[in-house]
């Protein structure tokens, strides 16, 4: 009975989720003709820090708790889900044109970032210590406070240096919105409620069907959670790119691996320093390896095709059942 009321509770959130993402893509798109900002802008910003609310939400209730792995393992497996699988999905919708100046400037930040925070949990490894965590695993580092201030220091800076960017570089062509301005507020905050309302429901339903099976946390945070919190990330750049709005779709994927690794992780450590096992240093030095993969794809041909997409697709599926086996102990 408790498995099918979560299997109940799942499906509305799937659908809360759909329709808030469609909601909110056109309330996104209609600011952007208004204010005369590229909707890439609209995508780093307003709709990546929208879609990400379900992950900052289970991060810093698991920081609270002092569920370390699932903070930064959620991080973990939402930033490889959104940036293999979102973008691939979206390239096998309809080809992907990445913004130049995403290529130039958003995506190597990104990457950076993925590097920096590799640099930041290994800091046990680097210095020769062993030490060993509750649950019997090694552990690689720490976030600790201090590492959270800079992380939260630079995400300020950089939504700061984004809008000034885009404000002196509105388009002077007058584009006409479809939406008045009192149904652009009502489309993007409704949107954002049921994106919130349906990944919660999805996360808390999908997590009890999990623990049912014996799954980690580690393993959790990496699937279940990751997949579920970016399911908002997931369904609005599909729907954007099924628009067209290109922009919004690539602008919400970078932009919310920035937001993840930034702010999300820079409250959760600040508020709880995150011990950080081997395992998610693993996953780390994975992202930036798809970093890499994905920022190749994306430079030839100045677009994702279908034929990457699909590739990206595969390799995520490979790169999940590779986690699966490890998290349940399959692997020697």
């Amino acid at each position: 009975m408790t498995i099918l009321l979560n299997l109940v509770l799942l499906l509305a959130g799937f659908v809360l989720l759909i329709k808030g993402a469609d909601y909110f893509v056109d309330g996104s798109s209609a600011v952007a003709q208004k204010f005369k900002i590229p909707g890439v802008v609209i995508g780093l910003t307003i709709v990546a820090m929208g879609t990400s609310a379900p992950e900052l939400a289970v991060s810093i209730s698991a920081a609270l708790t002092g569920s370390n792995e699932i903070a930064i393992s959620n991080v973990m497996g939402s930033n490889i889900f959104n940036l293999v699988l979102i973008f691939g999905i979206c390239a096998v919708i309809a080809p992907v044109s990445v913004d130049r100046n995403i290529m130039k400037r958003d995506f190597p930040f990104s990457a950076g970032l993925s590097v920096l925070l590799a640099v930041l949990i290994s800091d046990i490894v680097i210095s020769g210590r062993e030490v060993i965590s509750e649950s019997g695993k090694q552990v690689s580092g720490s976030i600790s406070r201090i590492d959270a201030m800079i992380l939260i220091v630079i995400f300020v800076a950089y939504i700061v240096f984004t809008v000034v960017l885009a404000l002196k570089n509105r388009t002077q062509e007058e584009k006409k919105a479809d939406l008045s301005s009192i149904k652009c507020v009502i489309y993007i905050l409704g949107g954002i409620a049921a994106i919130v309302i349906g990944g919660q429901l999805v996360v808390n339903s999908a997590k009890q069907i999990a623990y049912a099976f014996n799954m980690t946390e580690t393993l959790v945070g990496l699937t279940i959670v990751a997949v579920g919190t970016s399911l908002p990330e997931l369904v609005t750049s599909a729907v954007a790119s099924r628009k067209g709005q290109s922009g919004i779709a690539a602008g919400n994927i970078i932009g919310s691996n920035v937001f993840n690794i930034l702010f999300i992780l820079g409250v959760s450590a600040f508020i709880h320093p995150i011990t950080v096992l081997t395992e998610s240093l693993y996953d780390c030095i994975v992202l930036i390896a798809f970093n890499i993969i994905v920022y190749i794809f994306a430079a030839t041909g100045k677009k994702l095709d279908r034929k990457e997409g699909a590739v990206m697709i595969g390799v995520y599926v490979l790169y999940m059942i590779y986690a699966v086996c490890r998290g349940m102990g399959w692997l020697a």
